[in-house]
């Protein structure tokens, strides 16, 4: 099964796969936290989205709560801090496990993705992103501290477009 096939869940709860949410376009997929350090990340996805967006490429955020409670609020806390504090404007999941024994689905396989240093496993925190094709295979694993705005990310998606 492809990723873009994997079943998963809107930040509503309702059923939808990565090929529901972003079409035939390319996705930069992304666990994300409201209270973290990296928060401010958003923007840059935000501005990811919207400036490839028309070339065939979306940004998917996975919230999630497993880096000291970063991500506490309910769906809607979630969809309300996103949208009027950073505009975000991108599909978000569930929140959703990305390490451990309840770990989703679609997480067991993007672990086994190593990043630019050839490390995989575990996802290390907030913000780690999974550059994923429009054949729905891994192009890139990019490491929390991997803004938006990096060269290398930047590149990478240019690649797959």
């Amino acid at each position: 099964m492809s990723l873009r096939d994997v079943p998963l869940r809107t930040l509503s709860g309702e059923p939808t796969t990565l090929a529901d949410l972003a079409g035939d376009n390319a996705v930069l997929l992304v666990n994300v936290a409201s209270k973290c350090g990296l928060t401010p990340q958003y923007s840059g996805l935000v501005e990811l989205h919207e400036s490839f967006g028309p070339r065939g490429f979306s940004v998917v955020g996975v919230p999630c709560n497993q880096f000291m409670g970063q991500e506490p609020g309910t769906a809607e806390e979630i969809q309300q801090f996103c949208s009027t504090t950073y505009g975000v404007d991108f599909p978000l999941l569930e929140k959703t496990d990305v390490n451990g024994e309840n770990r989703h689905v679609l997480y067991q396989t993007l672990v086994e993705s190593a990043d630019a240093d050839g490390n995989a496993g575990d996802i290390q925190w907030n913000f780690e992103k999974f550059l994923i094709d429009r054949d729905g295979k891994v192009a890139g694993r990019f490491r929390p501290t991997v803004t938006p705005e990096a060269p290398e990310l930047v590149a990478a998606i240019e690649a797959v477009l």
